[in-house]
């Protein structure tokens, strides 16, 4: 079994953060967005880190135990329940080994509980739902496997950004890329904003009138 080897710097770190999720998105072609039921627990949550990818049965947290065993400072955890909310698979119990390995967050594509303690403990979990119910510790399951989330695929080493609006994911080879990328539309959009003050409209700087005007629709020009 190959574990990630990926690492992110400060400064990426820092920029993925600056720039957001829905920037990434965009910039990238408006691919890579995971499920949008997936919400953090606080607004105030980010992250960016290479995913280490778990693939758990509903209902049994076993391998979570197992993953952190494998884990390393700087990776999000990614885990998916196929949506399960009917038992919360993580608590403040493996939050506080989480924060101990470094761990730089946490995805669950179904249910946490304890979710005051990791606000409080600042750590970042998105998660589907919440639920007070436990967990068995019976069943196998896959790690370090590609993920599908909804309509979106996960592999080891995916580098997962996540902020309020939801989280997007970036495949390694192209991260220098979709920064790139990320920063001209960045700048694109500071240029709008001080045309807009000056007077102009988001209709004329995004060439919307000819499209009015195959529709049908009034032009007030």
């Amino acid at each position: 079994m190959t574990y990630s080897n990926t690492q992110l710097n400060h400064h990426q770190i820092a920029t993925l953060g600056k720039l957001g999720s829905a920037t990434i998105y965009e910039a990238q072609g408006a691919i890579g967005a995971i499920d949008s039921t997936i919400k953090p627990l606080a607004r105030s949550m980010k992250m960016a880190g290479p995913a280490l990818t778990l693939q758990m049965r509903p209902g049994d947290n076993l391998m979570i135990h197992y993953a952190l065993l494998h884990a390393r400072a700087g990776q999000v955890l990614v885990i998916n329940c196929d949506g399960f909310t009917g038992a919360g698979i993580w608590g403040d119990v493996l939050t506080a080994q989480a924060q101990k390995i470094g761990l730089a967050g946490l995805v669950v594509n179904g249910a946490v509980r304890d979710s005051d303690a990791m606000i409080d403990a600042q750590f970042p979990v998105f998660a589907k739902g919440l639920c007070i119910r436990g967990t068995e510790k019976k069943q196998p399951g896959t790690l370090n496997g590609p993920l599908l989330i909804n309509d979106c695929i996960i592999h080891p080493e995916d580098i997962i950004v996540g902020d309020a609006d939801g989280l997007v994911v970036i495949k390694q080879a192209h991260l220098d890329e979709v920064i790139r990328l990320s920063e001209m539309r960045e700048e694109k959009e500071r240029i709008f904003k001080e045309k807009i003050m000056t007077g102009a409209s988001t209709a004329e700087l995004m060439g919307l009138h000819s499209v009015f005007n195959q529709l049908g629709l009034n032009d007030p020009r």
